[in-house]
C-alpha cells in the first residue's frame, strides 16, 4: 500500500548528541532493546548537520511545504555544547530557512540549562521541552544522574531560569512519563505549580514480549484510572493548561485531528537523523528490537523522499489500514489509532497488534467522552431560533478563546475592544451576530492560526458589523494578505501586504495605506479595488450571498471557482433564483421546514463539481457553475437536512462523542434525504437498540423525529 496523497514529512528529529548524562530506568535509548547508539559517534558533526540541512531543505522546496519543524535531541543535546548548538542551528536558519518557515525547538533533561545555552535558543527563536515526572518523589523514581543522584532540584533551577521574562518565551512545555505508582493528582498538581505553556503525559514505552508495569491497584486499566483523575482535575481548573493527549482525545472525539503521533490515524511525518548522519523511523521502535528503527539510509547518499518510500516509514503512514484487525473495528480507533506504533510489537506477530495498553486507551478515550458529553435535552431541536441563538454562543466562545490565546497584542486589543463596543450596543449586536452567522467566518474562528491571521480576520468581521449598524469604528494592523475580504460586504484588492488604517462613518469605509492613498468604500458604490459582493433574492427566504472571494471558502472537497466577472455572476445568481422557484413549485411549504437550508451563503465551484455543503459542518453551500437548477433544487432538501444535523451537533450532544450512534444517526438523515427507506428503517432499528444508550436525550428526540418521518412507530 502506498501513503496517503498529501502527506509529506514535517518534522525532523536530529539527534545531536548521542550519549546523556542521566540513567533514566525507563529510557528507550539506553535501557531498551536497541544498542546501535554505542557505535555511534557521540556529537553530529559539522559536515553531518550541513548534508542534513540540504537535503531537508531540497525536500521542503520540492514539495512546497509551508513550514518545517526540526528538534534537537539526543541522547541528551545539551551535552553538545552552546558553541555546537549555535552552528548547528546557524546552519539550518540559513539552509531550510531560506526555503521555508523553519520551527526549532529541543527537547532535554534541563539538567545541563545554562542562561549560555538560552542565549543561543534566544537568538535563534528555539522552543525548550523538559522532562519531568512531576514532583521529588515521582521524578527520582526513575530520573536519577549516572551516581545514582536526584536530579530533581537541577531540573527544577532549569525551568525556573527558562521562566524568567527574558526566556519565558521559549518555553515549550513539560514531558512527563506515566509511573501509576505516583499519585496522579501529586504529579499533576508540581507541573501545573510551573505554570508551563503545555504538558504532554507519556505512556512508559512496553511492548508486548515487555509489557508495562501495571501497578499495585489490581485494576485492569490503571493506566486510564491515572490519566482519568487527572483529567477530572484538569477539567475543574478549566483546562488551564494545554495537556496534549487530552486535546487530542477531544480533537478525534469531535471528528478533528489527532495532536498526537501516539493517537489517531493520521499518517507519521516524522523523519529521525542520528549523529552520523544515518536515517531512522521515530526512535520510539528502538524499544521493539535491536535495529527496529533502522532504515540503512544516510543523508549523504539518500533524499527525505528516498526515506519516505521505505517499506518501514510507509507502514506508519497507512491510516486505518496500517492499524490490525482488531483495532479496525474498534469503535474508538479513530481517536486512538492503534496506539503508539512501537507499543504494538511482539515477536510472534510484530506490529500487527494492538497497542500492549489498548484495554487503557479504551477506557481513557470512553471515560473521556462520557465525561463531556451533554446528555440533558436540547429546546433547540424544536425551536429554530433557540438553535441559531446557540450557534452564536458557541462563535462568542470561539471569539473568548482567541482572546485567551492573544490578550497583551497590541493589534489584538485594539480589536476586541471594538468587538465589546459592538457587542455593548443592541443594533450593532444584532449585525454582529449577522456577520459571526456567515458560514466561513465560523470555520476561520474555529481554524484560523492563533496570530496575525486571526487578527485580521476577526478585524474585517467588525468592520463589516460595524458597516451594516452604521457604528464609527476605527481599526489599524498590519495586513498580510494582498486582499481586505469584508465578510458580507465585498473585497478590497491592496497592492500588496500592509498596514492598513481603517475607519467606519455610517455606511462607508476609508482605508488609508501607509503612501497616503485613501480609498473610500460605501456599498456598491464604485471605488478603486472595490468588489462588493452580490446578494441574491429567492422565494420564500431572506436574501442569499454569493461568496465567490473569501479566502476561508475553500472547504468543498472540490475546486472552488475564481472570483466570477460580473457577466458571470448574473448568470450564477438567476440558476440559483431558478433553483429556488422550482422548489417552491414543489413543496411550497418547503422553505418553512425544519430541514430546509439555512445556507445564507453560496460558494461557486468549477464546473462539473455538482452541489455540496462545506466539510466543516457550517452550512456554506457550494453550487458548480454549470449545475442545472432542477439538479440544485432535488439536493436542497437533502443538504439541508445534513446541514441541521450539523447545527444540532454544533449546538448540544446528540450522543456520545466516538460511538456508533453518531454515524446510524448521519446514515439515517441521509438514507431519508435521499429516499433510501430499507436503510433507513435499518439505522433507525439500531437507534432504538444497543446503540440507544448512547444517545442524549435531545439524540432519542431526534431519533423519534426520524421515526415518524420514515413511517416507523414510535418507539
Amino acid at each position: 500500500m502506498k501513503a496517503p496523497a498529501g502527506a509529506p514529512l514535517r518534522q525532523l528529529v536530529l539527534k545531536i548528541h548521542s550519549r546523556c548524562d542521566l540513567a533514566c530506568d525507563h529510557c528507550y535509548v539506553y535501557e531498551h532493546a536497541d544498542r546501535s547508539w554505542e557505535a555511534r559517534p557521540k556529537v553530529m558533526a559539522e559536515a553531518t548537520a550541513a548534508q542534513t540541512a540540504r537535503r531537508l531543505a531540497a525536500y521542503a522546496r520540492s514539495h512546497q511545504l509551508e513550514s518545517v519543524s526540526v528538534i534537537l535531541h539526543g541522547g541528551e543535546p545539551l551535552l553538545a555544547g552552546p558553541t555546537r548548538i549555535r552552528d548547528i542551528c546557524t546552519e539550518l536558519r540559513t539552509t531550510v530557512g531560506a526555503v521555508t518557515e523553519l520551527d526549532l525547538a529541543i527537547h532535554t533533561n534541563g539538567v545541563q540549562l545554562s542562561r549560555r545555552h538560552l542565549d543561543v535558543f534566544k537568538e535563534f527563536d528555539v522552543r525548550v521541552g523538559i522532562s519531568l515526572d512531576g514532583d521529588r518523589i515521582a521524578n527520582d523514581r526513575h530520573r536519577l544522574d549516572r551516581r545514582g543522584r536526584s536530579s530533581y532540584d537541577r531540573v527544577l533551577s532549569a525551568v525556573r531560569l527558562l521562566r524568567t521574562p527574558e526566556y519565558r518565551h521559549l518555553f515549550g512545555g513539560l514531558l512527563c512519563t506515566v509511573d501509576v505508582e505516583n499519585d496522579p493528582l501529586a504529579v499533576h498538581e508540581a507541573l501545573t505549580a510551573l505554570d508551563p505553556p503545555r504538558i504532554d503525559y507519556l505512556l512508559p514505552h512496553s511492548t508486548w514480549d515487555i509489557p508495562p508495569p501495571r501497578g499495585s491497584s489490581g485494576s485492569p486499566t490503571p493506566y486510564a484510572d491515572w490519566l482519568l483523575a487527572i483529567f477530572d482535575r484538569w477539567l475543574e481548573q478549566g483546562r488551564k493548561v494545554p495537556v496534549r493527549t487530552f486535546d487530542s482525545v477531544l480533537s478525534t472525539l469531535r471528528g478533528g485531528s489527532s495532536l498526537t503521533e501516539a493517537m489517531g490515524l493520521a499518517p507519521s511525518d516524522l523523519a529521525v537523523v542520528e549523529t552520523d548522519g544515518a536515517f531512522e523511523q521515530a526512535d520510539s521502535l528502538k524499544v521493539a528490537f535491536d535495529g527496529a528503527p533502522a532504515t540503512g539510509y544516510n543523508v549523504f547518499r539518500h533524499s527525505f523522499d528516498e526515506f519516505v518510500r521505505h517499506p518501514g516509514v510507509q507502514a506508519r503512514r497507512l491510516g486505518i489500514q496500517g492499524v490490525s484487525e482488531t483495532c479496525r473495528r474498534c469503535p474508538v480507533v479513530q481517536s486512538c489509532g492503534g496506539g503508539l506504533y512501537a507499543h504494538r510489537y511482539s515477536s510472534d506477530r510484530l506490529f500487527d497488534n494492538p497497542s500492549v495498553f489498548c484495554a487503557d486507551l479504551r477506557a481513557l478515550v470512553d471515560g473521556i467522552a462520557e465525561r463531556i458529553t451533554e446528555r440533558s435535552f436540547f429546546p433547540g431541536i424544536a425551536d429554530a431560533d433557540e438553535l441559531r441563538f446557540a450557534q452564536l454562543e458557541r462563535d462568542r466562545e470561539l471569539l473568548a478563546h482567541l482572546n485567551e490565546r492573544l490578550a497583551g497584542d497590541a493589534e489584538w486589543d485594539e480589536v476586541w475592544r471594538s468587538l465589546l463596543h459592538l457587542d455593548a450596543d443592541g443594533r450593532s449586536a444584532d449585525h454582529l451576530g449577522r456577520v459571526l452567522a456567515h458560514s466561513h467566518v465560523r470555520a476561520s474562528l474555529a481554524h484560523a492560526p492563533v496570530g496575525p491571521e486571526a487578527t485580521a480576520r476577526v478585524a474585517a468581521v467588525a468592520l463589516a458589523a460595524a458597516v451594516h449598524a452604521r457604528s464609527s469604528l476605527r481599526l489599524s494592523w498590519v495586513h498580510h494578505a494582498d486582499v481586505l475580504h469584508l465578510p458580507t460586504l465585498g473585497t478590497l484588492t491592496l497592492s500588496a501586504p500592509t498596514r492598513v488604517e481603517t475607519e467606519v462613518d455610517g455606511a462607508s469605509l476609508t482605508v488609508t495605506l501607509p503612501d497616503g492613498e485613501r480609498i473610500t468604500v460605501k456599498g456598491d458604490a464604485p471605488a478603486p479595488g472595490w468588489r462588493p459582493s452580490i446578494h441574491v433574492d429567492v422565494p420564500g427566504r431572506e436574501q442569499l450571498l454569493v461568496d465567490d472571494a473569501d479566502p476561508w471558502r475553500h472547504r468543498f472537497q472540490a475546486e472552488v471557482a475564481d472570483p466570477l466577472e460580473l457577466s458571470a455572476l448574473a448568470v450564477f445568481a438567476e440558476r440559483l433564483r431558478t433553483a429556488h422557484r422550482i422548489l417552491a413549485k414543489q413543496d411550497p411549504e418547503w422553505a418553512d421546514g425544519p430541514n430546509a437550508p439555512r445556507a445564507d451563503t453560496v460558494t461557486p465551484l468549477v464546473p462539473g463539481a455538482g452541489v455540496r455543503i462545506d466539510t466543516d459542518g457550517t452550512g456554506a453551500l457550494g453550487v458548480a457553475l454549470d449545475t442545472d437548477p432542477a439538479v440544485v433544487a432535488d439536493a436542497l432538501p437533502r443538504l439541508g437536512r445534513l446541514t441541521r444535523l450539523a447545527d444540532l451537533r454544533r449546538a448540544t450532544d446528540l450522543h456520545v462523542p466516538g460511538t456508533r450512534a453518531g454515524s446510524l444517526l448521519t446514515d439515517a438523515v441521509e438514507a431519508l434525504a435521499r429516499g433510501q427507506r430499507a436503510r433507513a428503517e435499518s439505522a433507525l432499528e439500531e437507534l432504538t437498540g444497543p446503540a440507544a444508550r448512547d444517545l442524549t436525550d435531545t439524540g432519542v428526540a431526534l431519533v423519534e423525529e426520524l421515526r415518524v418521518e420514515a413511517g416507523l412507530p414510535r418507539d
